[in-house]
């Protein structure tokens, strides 16, 4: 057979290959992501809707005035709001964030923001990534976020462990959404990882919700923390979804459907076993709760269903080409439909008539048993040592942080002149 003969063979593969790719892209939906999890019951689930309008408090000004309140208020009580911080109290070290003593759930919540998109502070944070060299309990964490986590941590403990000590029988719940769920993740690790600092307060007695979350934590870790961090992600949302260092996220942060699709090609080439037993890939923390409120061919919202799982393989790590990619990452959308997902569980479970104990009983074993599975998964992976470079990891070896002595990429030049700062690109400030 002639090589010419050949040519027209070969441009028929290669138009089959790149056809079967866009047909797989194409029906992937993020309701795919969640299809073998189980449902969550309505005991566990409860707190979320509640969480997600503590953390909306945050954006307002007075508390006894909101402005942007969702239908119904936030359903807080502004007397039992300990302190708020805002930027000008962090000084750029974290989101502005709450604490409030809710003495109606018997909880102490530490509340944050997500991204202020005018605010150089919260690009800082976002950016200071270390090249994923930043280590912690065993795994690798994103530098920024743990350092704001640790500021945080280091201002806020004596006042968590007053009020502990004088209501002891109330948890400690961390909650943040987008950037803040990054600080909050990290937050209730840092806290464990410190219980003697909160008067010893047991691990059981903390935990955290993070919304919208960014990848932030080592899969080893995500693993290990998924009794303590809960993440809660609405149908298509690209941030927990993007491996893509967050720096080059906000570098094309005007052409971000182009990214996400480069991305989405990127890594639709590499296989997912490879992407496992990368040691430095972060990925979103703990427990994954899915609200899945559409499905494939079928024209507008179904009513939403929550899935979660402590999954190893398939944890969110293909991109979703989708309209609402953008849009389900907005705190707004997900307390709406966390609200609609848990009043339809209520009814339900009414319906049926089980015991709330029953439930109770068996939810927490079957989470004790997702949670060993997936430990068990993580070593069955044999892991290789994590100060080895690896292929492909979140973060490139060859890139250069903002905070890089002498740094001269575009992106560091741009940070130096539009956020003002110095040279290693620490924060100084504006004349």
């Amino acid at each position: 057979m002639s090589i010419a003969c050949c040519i027209p063979v070969l441009e028929c593969v290669y138009c089959l290959a790149c056809a079967r790719w866009a047909w797989k892209r194409c029906l992937h939906t993020g309701s795919h992501d969640s299809e073998t999890w189980g449902l969550a019951t309505a005991d566990e689930f409860k707190p979320v809707p509640h969480l997600c309008r503590l953390i909306l408090s945050v954006y307002e000004d007075d508390l006894e005035q909101p402005q942007w309140a969702p239908p119904g208020g936030y359903g807080i009580n502004p007397q039992w709001v300990h302190h708020r911080r805002s930027y000008e109290h962090t000084q750029g070290h974290a989101p502005p964030y709450l604490v409030y003593v809710d003495h109606e759930n018997h909880d102490v919540v530490l509340a944050i923001r997500g991204m202020n998109m005018v605010k150089e502070s919260d690009y800082a944070v976002l950016l200071d990534n270390r090249l994923g060299e930043r280590q912690f309990d065993g795994g690798y964490v994103h530098n920024g976020l743990l350092k704001a986590a640790e500021w945080v941590f280091a201002s806020e403990c004596e006042t968590l462990q007053e009020i502990l000590n004088q209501h002891s029988n109330y948890r400690l719940t961390f909650a943040g959404h987008s950037l803040g769920s990054g600080v909050a993740a990290l937050l209730a690790m840092v806290a464990v990882q410190n219980r003697a600092r909160l008067g010893n307060l047991e691990r059981q007695r903390i935990r955290c919700f993070a919304f919208a979350p960014a990848r932030c934590v080592s899969l080893n870790l995500a693993v290990r923390y998924a009794d303590v961090i809960n993440s809660v992600v609405l149908q298509d949302d690209f941030l927990p979804r993007t491996a893509t260092p967050l720096e080059d996220i906000f570098k094309s942060l005007f052409c971000l459907p182009c990214l996400l699709c480069i991305r989405c090609m990127v890594d639709t080439c590499i296989p997912e076993n490879v992407m496992l037993r990368d040691p430095r890939r972060l990925y979103a923390p703990g427990r994954l709760y899915h609200i899945v409120e559409r499905k494939p061919f079928r024209c507008g919202r179904v009513p939403p269903v929550v899935k979660t799982a402590v999954p190893v393989d398939g944890r969110f790590e293909r991109i979703v080409l989708s309209c609402n990619a953008t849009s389900d990452h907005a705190i707004i959308w997900i307390e709406r439909e966390a609200q609609k997902a848990l009043d339809i569980m209520l009814e339900k479970e009414k319906i049926m008539g089980i015991p709330p104990s029953q439930r109770m009983d068996q939810e927490r074993r079957t989470h004790a048993e997702e949670q060993q599975v997936a430990i068990q998964r993580i070593a069955d992976l044999s892991i290789p040592d994590t100060h080895s470079p690896y292929r492909y990891g979140t973060f490139d070896d060859n890139s250069i942080c903002v905070e890089t002595e002498g740094s001269s990429s575009t992106w560091g030049k741009f940070i130096t002149k539009a956020f003002n700062t110095d040279e290693s690109g620490k924060l100084v400030p504006k004349t």
